[in-house]
């Protein structure tokens, strides 16, 4: 699979659905996964990475996740909050569709699927998790971190895994720069050649 496919509407690789076992917030569950999304056949490195800090997961409000894939992080959230509302976003048709199969499968109803213009324009959001698409270009991560991290609520953090040899530490910076006054960026954790980064509104 390319990695144009698993940011691309439509994949073009036939929907061939398969079940894999993850373990997410310390359970073992069974979930549902396909070519033409972002690694289909395991719970990828750096998400691992950062859901070994799901325990800062807030309990309840508004929660982010930002390329959900076949679901990994939000299903992770949802297990995790169950009094939080989810909202797993993504550019890819069958990414939502997967996400949307795996939240009824383990029973969870509070994610909202959605594309990321579905999301109601005013909400205000309580954290971000995410392993952002690095691949899609600097100009169009930018594009997208500076479309949710100013949404965050006053004292709410996001946090972002990236690969530190795909650029984990200029984008570190790039958020120093960029992000209003009021916003810091720390990295809170290296494992395993990621760097997993906290972004916080500080009101």
């Amino acid at each position: 699979m390319s990695d144009e496919h698993y940011f691309s509407q439509t994949p073009n690789t036939e929907f061939r659905p398969k079940e894999i076992s993850v373990e997410l917030d310390g359970r073992k569950v069974s979930v549902t996964t396909a070519g033409g999304v972002f690694s289909p056949d395991h719970i990828d490195t750096g998400t691992q990475v950062l859901l070994e800090h799901l325990d800062q997961v807030p309990p309840s409000g508004d929660l982010l996740d930002v390329g959900c894939g076949w679901g990994a992080i939000a299903l992770a959230m949802a297990l995790h909050s169950p009094h939080a509302t989810i909202w797993a976003i993504d550019v890819n048709d069958r990414s939502l569709e997967l996400t949307r199969m795996n939240a009824a499968r383990l029973g969870l109803t509070n994610i909202k699927v959605c594309r990321p213009e579905e999301v109601p324009t005013g909400l205000k959001l309580n954290g971000i998790w995410s392993n952002p698409p690095i691949r899609v270009g600097k100009d169009v991560l930018h594009e997208i971190l500076l479309t949710w991290l100013p949404r965050l609520e006053a004292d709410a953090e996001a946090f972002l895994v990236v690969q530190k040899n795909l650029g984990a530490d200029s984008l570190h910076r790039w958020l120093e720069a960029e992000m209003p006054a009021n916003y810091s960026t720390i990295r809170v954790d290296t494992a395993k050649s990621f760097r997993v980064l906290r972004v916080k509104n500080r009101g």
